[in-house]
């Protein structure tokens, strides 16, 4: 009897033992996984989730918007209590596809790719979504958007090539010999040169004289040779502006201007980053302004589009973020050199945007705060 007492006592206390081990596991969820079970207003299609997982896979890399966006995307869905994996295949097409050859058969909820720009990338995205994951891509080929379910981003091309070049006809009088940097084929490019096209036909004062452009994983130092060489071609007084529709070819062609002595020449640009505001702000520096949006909000508010289609929310098809314009006149008048984490300071809204954000957004990184 008392023998049959004691093993009792023994099951009880491992009983109590899972009870008081569960209850402590589930408050450790609560507290510091996801941050579900704090948010009263969350959509009963993500309550009825577990761990929500996202992976981000951009075809271009190696530089320092990459960079950014990858850190906005990370940061802005490890706010929300998802896991964000981030992928960069470095310009390597083969790497890229594989990538999302791959996430098509992973425990993934969600995809969002950058710079896909071609027929494959149709192809796989199509994979994904057959198999119910979402996806969210920026920068990437047409094609995406006859998918359904697919919101395509992009910054708002049109509007990064206007202001660029509106700023190169100002600053010029409207009569300027200039070298365009650009190179076809991918989406945001062709944009940038229908609004180039324009401006030259609304402009006949502005006059392409060379062009030169490539892209990989060494684009800066190639431009920074071509440019080189044609500086040669060009002697002062012969060009005046370099019309770059990517920072990589701006970062190129500063370099060889800085190099060759030949800072009268000026550089219009597109796209900014840390070594680009860096740049513009040295001592007679011949950059003197890019349009941009910033890369670390781009990657942000795609999770949160990732983020409403896991919601069960309506999202658009596409989605154009809207652009600044930085001025090195702008930059220099702050007190301190500019940086990306401090250019909001100076470009009024940079940084910043409520697009996508909802309430059960804001309670969700409450939650995970804690």
């Amino acid at each position: 009897m008392k023998l049959r007492k004691f093993y009792s006592s023994i099951v009880l206390l491992l009983v109590v033992a899972l009870v008081v081990t569960a209850c402590g596991e589930g408050n450790n969820s609560a507290t510091t996984g996801t941050g579900k079970q704090q948010v009263e207003n969350l959509p009963a299609a993500l309550v009825d989730k577990g761990d929500i997982k996202i992976k981000v896979i951009r075809k271009i890399g190696g530089d320092d918007h990459t960079a950014q966006f990858l850190a906005g995307a990370k940061q802005e869905g490890e706010s929300l209590g998802f896991k964000v994996d981030v992928f960069s295949a470095q310009g390597d097409t083969l790497k890229f596809h594989e990538a999302l050859e791959q996430a098509a058969n992973e425990d993934i909820d969600a995809v969002i790719i950058s710079h896909g720009d071609d027929e494959a990338t149709v192809e796989e995205v199509q994979a994904l979504r057959d198999k119910g994951i979402e996806v969210v891509a920026f920068d990437s080929i047409e094609g995406l958007t006859t998918i359904e379910g697919v919101t395509s981003t992009s910054q708002n091309d049109e509007s990064l090539a206007t202001f660029a070049l509106e700023h190169l006809v100002a600053e010029t009088g409207g009569e300027a010999k200039i070298l365009y940097l650009w190179v076809d084929g991918f989406p945001p490019m062709v944009r940038r040169n229908a609004v180039y096209q324009e401006v030259l036909a609304a402009n006949p004062g502005i006059v392409e004289l060379d062009r030169f452009g490539v892209a990989n994983d060494n684009t800066s130092v190639d431009t920074q040779n071509a440019v080189a060489t044609l500086l040669s071609k060009y002697p002062k007084g012969e060009l005046d502006a370099i019309f770059a529709t990517w920072d990589a070819f701006a970062i190129g062609a500063h370099r060889a201007l800085v190099e060759a002595g030949r800072t009268e020449v000026k550089i219009f640009g597109i796209d900014v980053s840390n070594p680009d505001l860096e740049a513009i702000q040295e001592e007679n520096s011949p950059w003197v302004s890019t349009a941009a949006v910033d890369p670390k909000l781009i990657g942000a508010i795609t999770v949160r589009l990732a983020a409403k289609k896991l919601a069960g929310e309506e999202t658009p098809a596409t989605y154009n973020l809207d652009a600044n314009i930085i001025k090195q006149s702008d930059l220099k008048a702050a007190a301190e050199p500019v940086k990306m984490d401090t250019l909001g300071d100076v470009i009024s809204g940079w940084g910043t945007s409520d697009a996508f954000l909802e309430d059960w957004m804001n309670d969700l990184k409450e939650a995970n705060k804690k």
